[in-house]
């Protein structure tokens, strides 16, 4: 493919895009400047864009995979899905929404409060919390280490100073989501089995709540500066959807990976030069309970994504 796996770098200033917030389920895309950017009379997202369901069921018979995939291209309204209001496990993706809920609750002025904890509140893949356990960490450096390092046990701290996942669940609720489903904390809620609706979601909701909270106005500006941030600079990202999407675009991103059934998501928006952002999710999982999650099918289904919203 023409796409390059890794990326480097931090791109600049976030974009100053106004879109208005918009609920989880039957969404429509509208936004602001620029006007050129607005969908031309007579066309629909249905005849704007080939198909790219071949495409996609054919990574799931590659793969063993059930894929669930909604991108929209905020500037024309074009959306590519796939299973788009299917359920799947979010697994870690759910991080930085959690963030955006406590920048929302907190503002950037209140994340200096520090958090103490013990050895017995560490979990499984805690890289940065695990260090820091002698001086406590504040709920700023917790946002940064649950966001850019998938840190479990600073998720689970930052439940407690957001009413836990029923807390985080009324939060998306105001963002317009009664689709997500916040139940557990970590790892469990990643030990998801098919069939189960505890701690899903679907790929069209948490499109929604990502849109809302990078590009909408459900946090203030400062707030939404720092959220890009540090999706920006996420350090799990580069062969998913980053490794899918051409070099030249910048992506802010949180990954997941559950225990079982090799399910691995990706949750970004993608600033492409001179155009406006596409929000993308891509979730999934394999057929068998001890199969491998594979990036290459998240950076692949990105690709398909971005040809089609090319063609």
């Amino acid at each position: 493919m023409h796409h390059s796996r890794f990326r480097t770098g931090v791109a600049g200033a976030l974009a100053a895009l106004f879109l208005v917030p918009v609920a989880a389920c039957g969404r429509t895309a509208s936004t602001s400047p620029p006007p050129s950017a607005e969908p031309v009379a007579g066309t629909s997202a249905s005849s704007a864009a080939k198909p790219p369901t071949a495409a996609f069921k054919k990574l799931e018979r590659e793969f063993g995979a059930r894929l669930g995939v909604y991108a929209v291209d905020t500037g024309t309204g074009r959306e590519v899905t796939h299973n788009d209001r299917a359920r799947f496990a979010y697994n870690s993706t759910f991080k930085a929404l959690q963030a955006g809920v406590v920048l929302s609750t907190y503002s950037l002025d209140g994340l200096d409060k520090r958090v103490t904890y013990t050895r017995e509140d560490l979990v499984a893949n805690s890289p940065v919390t695990e260090k820091h356990v002698d001086t406590g960490m504040t709920l700023k450096e917790l946002c940064d280490a649950s966001v850019r390092y998938s840190d479990n046990t600073a998720a689970n701290l930052l439940f407690d100073h957001v009413g836990g996942p029923a807390g985080l669940d009324a939060a998306l609720e105001k963002l317009g989501d009664d689709v997500t489903r916040m139940d557990r904390e970590e790892p469990e809620l990643s030990s998801w089995v098919p069939g189960e609706e505890r701690d899903t979601s679907t790929p069209r909701a948490l499109a929604g709540d990502l849109r809302s909270l990078v590009l909408g106005k459900a946090l203030p500006a400062p707030e939404r500066k720092q959220l890009t941030t540090w999706l920006r600079t996420n350090t799990t990202g580069d062969a998913v959807i980053r490794a899918g999407v051409p070099d030249t675009w910048v992506v802010g991103d949180k990954t997941g990976t559950g225990s079982y059934y090799g399910a691995r998501n990706d949750i970004a928006v993608v600033w492409p030069p001179d155009s406006a952002p596409i929000v993308i999710a891509i979730l999934s999982h394999r057929s068998a309970k001890d199969a491998e999650p594979q990036d290459e099918l998240i950076a692949e289904a990105a690709s398909v994504v971005v040809d089609s919203l090319s063609s």
